[in-house]
């Protein structure tokens, strides 16, 4: 069996507990807007992958992967992203009622800059 990528398998976690803050939102939000945040983060994430690769391109930044397996600290720096998404989920359970949109879109970005990890280790490797 092959070993999973640690960059797409930090995606894959960062995918999941963005799920999770979906699907808290929803439940603990402003009853209607479901389909508001899946929209919103369908909408975030593919905008900024192809967004942030042009800026970077434009300003002449290199940026490797996340995580590279020459240093192991750099997986546990990165699981950082998962674990504030996950923290991100409690807010709607703690505070319910409110619109989470914001709360979605900062969500996004974190997931989409996994995502593009993902992308970059695979395109290197």
């Amino acid at each position: 069996m092959k070993r999973i990528e640690p960059n797409l398998l930090l995606a894959i976690t960062t995918g999941i507990a963005l799920l999770l803050l979906i699907l808290t939102a929803s439940v603990f939000g402003q009853p209607g807007d479901a389909l508001k945040y899946a929209i919103l983060v369908v909408v975030v994430v593919v905008a900024f992958i192809p967004l942030n690769a042009m800026f970077r391109k434009r300003m002449g930044w290199d940026r490797p992967p996340m995580i590279h397996p020459a240093a192991a600290s750099t997986a546990a720096w990165a699981s950082i992203f998962p674990m504030m998404v996950m923290l991100s989920a409690a807010i709607p359970v703690l505070w319910p009622g409110h619109d989470y949109g914001l709360l979605i879109i900062i969500a996004g970005l974190w997931f989409g800059v996994t995502v593009e990890s993902a992308i970059k280790a695979r395109q290197a490797g």
